[in-house]
């Protein structure tokens, strides 16, 4: 006798068979299991600003958070984002019916995905996408419907085809996923491509559903254009936010949705049976971050940039062709030039030969070989580990 009864069944339902565990989680313990520098998963290796970091100290001490908040979010951040959204860019939310709050922007994505789709509906999402895009349409049981980003070498990035996006609706499609500033290729799509995208939306009433956690790391005079701001937009757009990657907190998990009343509340119908809440004392801080002055926000960029240059620089010098982001903190690269074609054999086998990792931009992709010779490295380290970095990868031609 075993104990247990033996069936056919697997385990994990068939929505999500096709998800192992994450590329991240693999690259990030390879990383420390051969004591590599990790350029792979995105997260900053300092802390944020001193001022936040005391505000959430403070929080805790006054008690504020320690027990469940509100459910929507604690009233002072929710204040706070629709005030940063009217001064940044001149959309104006009610910050009681149009805000929510979220367990960081992955969970903004799937408990908006969760909340607005249908089995059998189709998602049109922007190839390659941030991997919890799949997952999230998998468990809504929804289909994915790719359109890919095409390497444009000469200029250096990552375009947009606006008459494949066009082509890929269909009489099934409930909403297009849009990420601008994009991860992973750093591709900031222009005024002209989003209101193409606006059009299309409009003429074929689907919902659009914007991640626009990067912000506020655009580049080289790239405008991050919100979808909400353009011509029939502002009620047909779920916009998606987050403190982590402006304010280099990404263990606080504190992120956002901003959108009409009715979208706000279907996503809040979803998000409540996720975590309900979170990160209480956290909430208080990021309203204090929300508010900083504009200096805080150049400076962000401006130290992102340096960073970017420095590992760009290095990355050519190594060999890579490399595709110069216009914002986000990642770089997408080419490593045929270094006579490789297979982005997820290179990466594993990178900690070994250069001891620095990567990610392969392979797993972000439906057609797997449209993204094989890509690799992602991520910027938003210290100027010594960068340096090191690039060193180490100047092996790989050495």
């Amino acid at each position: 006798m075993t104990g247990m009864t033996s069936t056919a069944r697997p385990f994990l339902n068939r929505r999500l068979a096709e998800f192992g565990t994450t590329v991240f989680a693999e690259m990030s313990a390879l990383a420390l299991r051969t004591g590599s520098i990790n350029l792979g998963q995105g997260f900053p290796d300092t802390d944020g600003p001193e001022e936040v970091r005391e505000a959430a100290v403070r929080a805790l001490r006054d008690g504020r958070g320690n027990q469940y908040p509100p459910g929507p979010g604690v009233p002072e951040l929710r204040t706070a984002i629709a005030e940063h959204q009217h001064r940044r860019y001149g959309l104006t939310f009610d910050p009681d019916t149009e805000v929510l709050v979220t367990a960081g922007a992955t969970e903004a994505i799937a408990a908006t995905l969760l909340a607005l789709l249908e089995p059998g509906d189709e998602v049109v999402a922007l190839e390659p996408y941030y991997d919890s895009y799949a997952a999230c349409i998998a468990m809504a049981g929804a289909a994915r419907v790719p359109v890919t980003l095409r390497p444009d070498p000469e200029q250096a990035r990552f375009r947009l085809d606006l008459d494949e996006l066009r082509d890929a609706v269909t009489d099934r499609t409930r909403l297009l996923l849009i990420n601008t500033p994009h991860n992973p290729t750093g591709t900031v799509l222009t005024r002209e491509e989003l209101t193409a995208v606006a059009e299309l939306a409009v003429e074929r009433d689907l919902l659009v559903v914007t991640d626009e956690v990067y912000e506020h790391l655009v580049f080289d005079g790239a405008e991050h254009v919100p979808l909400a701001t353009l011509p029939g937009m502002r009620e047909r757009t779920v916009t998606i936010g987050s403190a982590g990657k402006t304010f280099s907190f990404t263990g606080w998990k504190v992120g956002w949705v901003t959108a009409s009343p009715g979208l706000v509340s279907a996503v809040r119908s979803a998000k409540q049976f996720l975590t309900y809440v979170s990160s209480g004392p956290f909430q208080y801080a990021v309203a204090e971050a929300l508010a900083l002055p504009d200096t805080y926000f150049d400076a962000f960029r401006t130290d992102m940039l340096a960073k970017r240059d420095l590992l760009a620089a290095g990355l050519t010098e190594a060999g890579f062709a490399v595709y110069r982001p216009a914002g986000t903190y990642f770089i997408t690269t080419d490593i045929r030039p270094l006579g490789e074609s297979d982005g997820y054999a290179f990466c594993r086998s990178l900690p070994e030969r250069a001891g620095v990792v990567a990610i392969p931009n392979a797993v972000f992709y439906d057609h797997r070989e449209a993204g094989a010779p890509f690799v992602r490295f991520a910027f938003c380290k210290q100027k010594t580990v960068l340096e090191e970095a690039t060193e180490r990868l100047r092996s790989l031609t050495a």
